[in-house]
């Protein structure tokens, strides 16, 4: 509170005073009952004023409480008895007026400092909570004993600290993605370019015959066309995470996308004996999306189940309204995935377990550019259940 707002209250009281008194023992003791109210009131709303402004030497809050109620109780009965003492009252009268005064500061003293009491608890208990949470501990959960602001206060602390709790791991799950990301990735980099170097280190040496130094060059063709393939998928990878999309979008046509990358896979699938279907009905709502990555994505998930679906399996792509959205499915007759490898197996490097992911074909970033692609279109992907096999399924947001 502003001291102008301390003055015009005072102000007020003094008024209001001088009024009661007037209407009972007339104007002159109104006027001077007024006057010593205005007088005494302004003294004290100084004083208490000039403490809140010094409030930093005072030092702790219940220290503060004590000195305010000390100076108000003081000046208070200071005024009283010059107020008696002026209107000829008698000594007994005053001195009683002013130890009655007295107590009462004493009891309210008393009693702001038992209320007190209970604050400073509460506000020690934050104190000392914060300091924690600033040492590591995010294990807190600070309650007060009331349900005034110090109590909001405590729950906003908790809050702060669930959601730093959260960043931090948050932080530390991204933090062991990227090494575990930057292992795999020099690791499947160190793969081939070994091969790389023994193979030209042979060469270079001229100990192989023409139909090896044949042989070693279409090895080396094919780990270069490896690493190329690899190191496009993550600076794919990395534009789509960080946003940085310029995607051309249109309504897309499901039925006429699927079948052209099936015909584009239908060699693999022919040279395995794997047989592959589509159920894309007539009249499907068309997907707002970008025709190439999405064809990128068929693309990826129909080669990924025919590599992993064995001779004379099949392949099937489906395609269906649901709701508002359109769900494109890819299923296989292959062995499938374990109910906790769904999830990871959109992780970059990650082929059916550790071991694996570090061998076989393709770069280990399929399902993972597969995921990016569909979230930045504002869709969904995921393993469904199967009894057999393994069914993926992305949704899109449809267009009536």
């Amino acid at each position: 509170m502003s001291l102008l707002r301390g003055f015009a209250g005072v102000f007020l009281v003094a008024v209001a005073g001088g009024l009661a008194v007037g209407a009972v023992y007339g104007s002159k003791d109104g006027l001077l009952m007024g006057v010593f109210l205005l007088a005494g009131g302004l003294l004290v709303v100084t004083a208490v004023h000039l403490l809140a402004r010094g409030r930093h030497a005072a030092g702790s809050l219940d220290r503060q409480f004590a000195a305010g109620v000390c100076v108000s109780v003081g000046l208070v009965v200071l005024a009283v008895l010059c107020v008696a003492l002026l209107m000829f009252i008698s000594a007994h009268d005053a001195y009683t007026m002013g130890v009655l005064l007295v107590a009462a500061g004493v009891l309210i003293a008393y009693s702001v400092r038992v209320l007190a009491g209970g604050v400073m608890t509460d506000i020690e208990m934050v104190r000392d909570g914060l300091r924690a949470v600033g040492d590591g501990r995010r294990d807190l959960v600070l309650r007060t004993g009331g349900r005034d602001e110090l109590a909001q206060l405590a729950d906003s602390a908790n809050l702060m600290t669930a959601q730093l709790a959260a960043s931090e791991a948050e932080r530390d799950a991204a933090e062991g993605a990227r090494r575990d990301l930057v292992a795999a990735v020099s690791h499947d980099l160190r793969t081939p370019l070994t091969s790389l170097r023994l193979l030209v280190d042979a060469i270079e040496d001229d100990v192989v015959d023409p139909a090896d130094r044949r042989r070693y060059l279409e090895q080396m063709s094919f780990h270069l066309r490896s690493l190329s393939g690899l190191i496009d998928d993550l600076f794919e990878l990395s534009r789509i995470e960080a946003g940085d999309i310029e995607w051309s979008m249109q309504q897309v046509r499901l039925d006429e996308l699927v079948e052209e990358s099936v015909e584009a896979m239908r060699a693999q699938a022919v040279a395995k004996r794997i047989r592959v279907a589509t159920h894309v009905p007539d009249g499907l709502a068309t997907p707002r999306a970008n025709p190439e990555k999405l064809q990128r994505v068929l693309f990826n998930l129909i080669q990924n189940a025919i590599r992993h679906t064995p001779a004379d399996g099949s392949v099937t792509i489906r395609a269906e309204a649901t709701g508002d959205v359109v769900e494109v499915e890819v299923s296989d007759t292959g062995e499938g995935l374990h109910a906790h490898e769904r999830e990871q197996a959109f992780e970059p490097f990650y082929r059916e377990g550790k071991e694996s992911a570090r061998t076989g074909d393709g770069s280990g970033l399929g399902l993972t550019i597969c995921r990016a692609i569909v979230e930045a279109h504002g869709g969904q992907i995921w393993f469904a259940d199967s009894p057999t096999g393994a069914r993926v399924r992305f949704s899109l947001p449809g267009v009536p």
